[in-house]
């Protein structure tokens, strides 16, 4: 079931996300690794800013977060986990699928350029990436990240976002 995160979760949500973000370690660059890998303080700030989370629940149990954040023209997928051990069954498609379907804009997704199964996750339901001068741009206007991450980091778009 998938349901919106309440202010309650927020301590299994940062759980679930510094679980699901081990599968970047030592695939990442190690100067953009921490631990934890999102510390409280960033993700009060991500909420802060408008990401507003997702979560899939199985037999009661969060298992899975992802977050959409509203950015008028276009939406923002943001920090998409799986606890690592409910991965490849489908749970990360389901809540994509649920959030796409939820917004008029076009989708924009933004993941590590190392992390070839979260590239090919998104391009198997949809996405395609968009070119590196346009990931410069869309990562400078739509995302508050730095400099180095933007340098580490590629950009999928949905199928309505002009010039797909």
């Amino acid at each position: 079931m998938i349901v919106p995160v309440k202010n309650s979760d927020f301590t299994i949500v940062h759980e679930i996300i510094n679980d699901g973000a081990s599968a970047y370690k030592g695939i990442i660059p190690a100067d953009r690794w921490h631990e934890p890998y999102m510390s409280v303080e960033e993700l009060q700030a991500q909420i802060n800013d408008g990401v507003k989370f997702w979560c899939y629940l199985d037999d009661g149990k969060m298992i899975a977060v992802m977050g959409i954040q509203d950015k008028g023209d276009v939406t923002l997928i943001r920090h998409a986990y799986v606890r690592t051990t409910a991965r490849n069954k489908g749970i990360g498609g389901k809540l994509l699928q649920h959030l796409a379907s939820m917004v008029s804009t076009p989708i924009l997704i933004g993941t590590w350029a190392d992390a070839d199964w979260a590239i090919g996750f998104y391009k198997k339901h949809g996405y395609r990436l968009v070119s590196f001068d346009e990931k410069e741009q869309l990562l400078r206007k739509y995302w508050n990240i730095p400099l180095r991450q933007i340098d580490t980091s590629v950009v999928l778009a949905s199928a309505d976002w002009p010039g797909a």
